[in-house]
């Protein structure tokens, strides 16, 4: 197995250049990276990053945190209305994993008694910065991390601060474009089932329908409002209460696409065929999407830009020591089968 100072010697350089350069010190010109990379590569030399980070090197690990300080766990990605997260964290690992850093994903919770308590864990594991994922407002991390200084993207979320910066979907425009295409079709009788309004998406989409229909100087109808939790299981349960008290709608606009698939159940129950009898529309365009039945028409949102993107604006906060500027992303209309002209 090669050594550093094998990789030093065949690079001309001596070995605490070798280990700036593969560290990922900013501080290195690019000739001398050139060839330490070359001579690294020649020898099949891999770093031990266990000791760069015990020798006080700089760390290469990145820290990412999912949703409320009260339901932090990673477990939380295996629920259906957490669906959407999971190819953004794998976005996330692709583009940590090409600029050589680690993900680590804290298995404690944090001291609900002391709000540094999450900072302190992070500072403990010499994490470079962190990645937080749909954290809605209040949660004690996000002040915590501004406070702290510790380089920080928050994706889904909006923080800022010297260190810290977001990266976020066009999420009003793409409920605004999905709802403007059910009125284009015909629908006047709209029912919406949204997700909690506090969440800084959900806000953002049940905004972007209520545009879309005051455009088209269609009233806001109390009796077409269901709110949910995101789920399915309480998407299903809004469109039966729907149902029960409005017969005569003719199309559901749900805030993402498992809780379109808990409506499609509802609708399938009561006996009504989509898009014939109602239409039916999601956001997030995650895979299933394409393969319900019928197929959904949504809102696609891009994962890849977003985890990828997340990483970018870290690594920049960490090269020039401050944020970069905050990120929105376009969203795309996607017409599937799910929508069609009222049939009433």
């Amino acid at each position: 197995m090669a050594t550093s100072a094998e990789v030093a010697r065949l690079a001309g350089v001596s070995r605490a250049t070798v280990s700036r350069t593969l560290s990922g010190n900013a501080r290195v010109s690019a000739e001398t990276r050139r060839r330490v990379e070359a001579a690294a590569a020649t020898l099949g030399y891999v770093p031990d990053v266990a000791a760069q980070s015990l020798s006080g090197g700089p760390s290469r690990t990145i820290a990412v945190g999912f949703f409320a300080d009260d339901t932090w766990a990673l477990s939380q990605l295996t629920k259906p209305k957490h669906y959407f997260y999971l190819n953004v964290l794998r976005s996330i690992e692709a583009g940590a994993a090409a600029a050589g850093y680690d993900l680590l994903l804290p298995a404690r919770p944090p001291d609900p008694e002391t709000s540094g308590s999450y900072v302190r864990g992070l500072r403990a594991r010499r994490v470079a910065g962190t990645i937080m994922v749909a954290c809605p407002p209040g949660d004690r991390r996000i002040q915590a991390l501004l406070e702290a200084g510790l380089p920080s993207v928050f994706v889904d979320a909006v923080a800022t601060g010297p260190c810290a910066t977001w990266v976020a979907s066009e999420n009003r425009e793409g409920a605004q474009a999905v709802t403007r295409h059910l009125i284009e079709l015909g629908h006047r009788r709209i029912a919406r089932i949204t997700g909690t309004e506090t969440d800084p998406s959900g806000g953002e989409r049940l905004r972007g329908i209520r545009a879309a229909l005051a455009a088209a100087a269609i009233p806001e109808d109390p009796g077409l409002y269901r709110r949910s939790d995101w789920s399915t299981e309480g998407a299903y349960h809004a469109a039966n209460e729907l149902l029960a008290a409005r017969p005569d709608l003719t199309a559901v606009v749900a805030e993402s696409d498992m809780m379109a698939i808990g409506v499609l159940r509802a609708l399938h129950e009561h006996g009504l065929r989509v898009p014939e009898d109602v239409s039916v529309t999601g956001f997030d365009d995650i895979d299933l999407a394409a393969y319900a039945l019928p197929s959904l028409t949504t809102v696609r949102q891009d994962t890849e830009a977003m985890g990828g993107g997340a990483v970018k604006a870290l690594l920049e906060c960490l090269d020039g020591g401050h944020a970069p500027a905050p990120v929105r992303l376009p969203t795309e209309l996607v017409v599937r089968r799910s929508t069609a002209p009222p049939a009433r």
